[in-house]
């Protein structure tokens, strides 16, 4: 079987137990929540188009949007997605649940209330066994909708079949965004038609088949909380390694899980994080390591839209971090990797263009492309302004699609990474940056407070620092997105260049 193929399965149980623990719990809140409200506005009339609209509104907010919005009211990981999950579970079964109600025939509770059942004995008789199959209809569709969102759960910490799908595209690892894409769809497909068999159960008054939809949605959900024993258990403290949703930060991050291993840690890493969620988890003690940039401390965190010297920056941002969130940086990694400008390189001579000021003539014509973030970032702002940059649109891309975007001329120009191995692979050129818009992008590690205060997990990660310089990160990076390897591959090609284990 294919080596690739073959990892993508070693991942299964940790991510589909996580992705239907999570599924599970939202669902079954989501029941215990709904249906008693359902119930109320199915009696009290006024109270029913307010409620329903409240939870159609919610409906209408991006899933995406509303995960990261739980973050800094919940924190970072299972819980945030559990309630953004509930909330998305709300709606279908409500609007069934008071549909279902609603449909009951006049004549069968005037019936009950001529035989003296009181109105919890005509409700728990009568109008739910009655409502029961438009009810677990409104909980099928609620279920194919949280398994799919779910697996948006990723960027904000949470564990589920979307890691395959985050980390695959960034990497350029079709098979594990296929792996994800199938493993969820059948999971949403299986769970369906267990709870379409409970359906028909309950329309059909079918105690046998209603034991064998139970008996599945048992097996199945119970599997999924088992899978993750079959994980071997990890001895010691285990430390929470973060990292962002791109090559880099995926190789850095084994790279430390490396180190915290070889020092007698177990490890839990978790990857595809938010720049702002990836922050907010180290600086409350949700995650203990990640590593991050100067000039997004600088520039996102700190506010600062002044300009200043590499060591400057390092200095401020070393100080600020300790003083207002107690994380310690441990120090610069050794490289940087900055935002530039890239073209294609015979697009860029044919024109001319050798700096951002020469490109800034030609902007009106042209398609700009950028990240998700770039260009809601200070240094678009900063880089736009200084330059005077009109393009005729900007377009944003998946950081791992925009080099291919660039190279087939669907943009004229993207915002890049330095380190980034696609600038050579697809023979891009990088702009000069003759004005210095961009502030110094040191690769920083930083410890939480908490872990900060572990010498023994500062002595294991000290020889990172000042070990890694950009050719080094180009090339793990390039072995990645360009050879195809694996993320674990191109970690311990960069741990043995450095040596120097604890």
């Amino acid at each position: 079987m294919n080596e690739n193929l073959v990892n993508q399965f070693q991942k299964l149980p940790e991510y589909l137990g996580a992705h239907i623990e999570l599924s599970a719990y939202a669902l079954g809140l989501g029941i215990l929540f709904s249906v008693p409200i359902a119930v109320l506005i199915a009696k009290c009339k006024p109270l029913r188009w307010p409620v329903l609209t409240a939870a159609g509104i919610i409906q209408t907010i991006p899933s995406l949007a509303l995960l990261a919005l739980m973050v800094p009211l919940i924190g970072f990981g299972f819980r945030s997605a559990l309630f953004a999950l509930l909330l998305y579970s709300i709606l279908p079964i409500l609007r069934n649940t008071v549909t279902g109600i609603a449909q009951v025939d006049p004549a069968l509770t005037e019936a009950g209330r001529g035989m003296g059942m009181t109105p919890m004995q005509l409700l728990m008789k009568v109008e739910l066994p009655l409502a029961a199959p438009m009810v677990i209809a409104g909980i099928r569709t609620a279920t194919v909708w949280v398994v799919g969102i779910a697996t948006l759960a990723t960027p904000v910490g949470q564990t589920c079949l979307g890691n395959y799908i985050f980390s695959g595209l960034q990497t350029q690892n079709w098979t594990a965004v296929l792996f994800g894409c199938v493993a969820a769809a059948s999971l949403a497909v299986i769970l369906d038609a267990l709870i379409a068999l409970a359906e028909v159960a309950a329309s059909q008054r079918s105690t046998s088949k209603g034991i064998i939809a139970v008996l599945g949605l048992v097996i199945v959900i119970g599997g999924g909380w088992a899978s993750p024993l079959l994980k071997p258990a990890q001895e010691g403290r285990v430390i929470r390694i973060g990292s962002k949703g791109f090559t880099e930060q995926y190789v850095l991050g084994r790279l430390i899980a490396n180190r915290v291993q070889d020092a007698g840690f177990g490890v839990d890493v978790s990857e595809s994080l938010g720049s702002t969620v990836a922050f907010d988890a180290l600086r409350t003690n949700q995650i203990d390591v990640y590593v991050d940039y100067s000039g997004t401390v600088w520039a996102n965190y700190m506010k600062r839209e002044d300009m200043a010297s590499g060591p400057e920056v390092l200095a401020a941002v070393d100080q600020w971090l300790e003083e207002e969130h107690g994380i310690k940086c441990l120090g610069p990694l050794g490289f940087e990797n900055t935002y530039a400008v890239a073209m294609r390189r015979d697009r860029a001579e044919s024109l001319g263009i050798t700096t951002i000021d020469d490109l800034a003539g030609y902007a009106p014509d042209m398609v700009m492309g950028g990240d998700y973030e770039f260009f809601n970032r200070p240094e678009w702002y900063n880089l736009r302004d200084t330059y005077r940059l009109a393009f005729k649109r900007l377009m944003n891309f998946d950081a791992s699609l925009m080099y291919q975007a660039v190279a087939d001329g669907e943009v004229d120009a993207i915002t890049a990474f330095s380190t980034d191995g696609r600038i050579t692979a697809f023979d891009l050129t990088t702009l000069s940056d003759t004005r210095h818009v961009f502030p110094p992008y040191d690769a920083v590690l930083m410890l939480s407070p908490e872990a900060s205060r572990d010498p023994q997990l500062v002595r294991a990660l000290k020889p990172l620092i000042s070990s890694i310089n950009v050719e080094m990160m180009r090339k793990a990076n390039q072995i990645v997105d360009v050879d195809s390897q694996t993320v674990q591959e191109a970690a311990d090609m960069l741990d043995e260049q450095i040596g120097n284990h604890p």
